[in-house]
């Protein structure tokens, strides 16, 4: 916890830009200040087909599940510093989005093997 997931069509092509974005998606929750770095999980998911009624062809769209209790302002900086690095590094790509959501923390359960 808590969860980066990277959407993408016609964004992400090679594997060094699909490991790239998930480098750059942990290394801005590291270094946000509210969030453990190793706690951090990143997953990308890759959209065959998708439809746009504006005309547009590649997205990337990130969604961070957070535990609740984290001040708004702490998430609006969140989603600035995504949305910031990814322009930087996907110039190219015709539509960025970011959602930052709550997760109830008294439903949220996990269990870990040890390493």
């Amino acid at each position: 916890m808590p969860h980066f997931i990277i959407e993408h069509c016609n964004a992400l092509k090679c594997d060094g830009d699909r490991q790239k974005a998930m480098q750059v998606a942990a290394e801005c929750g590291a270094s946000c200040g509210f969030i453990c770095p190793n706690d951090i999980k990143v997953r990308l998911i890759p959209i065959v087909d998708f439809l746009a009624l504006d005309g547009r062809r590649s997205f990337i769209h990130i969604t961070v599940r957070l535990l609740e209790g984290r001040a708004v302002t702490q998430k609006v900086s969140l989603s600035e510093a995504l949305r910031d690095a990814f322009d930087n590094n996907y110039p190219e790509i015709e539509s960025l989005s970011i959602d930052i959501v709550d997760m109830d923390a008294d439903a949220y359960k996990k269990r870990l093997n040890a390493l």
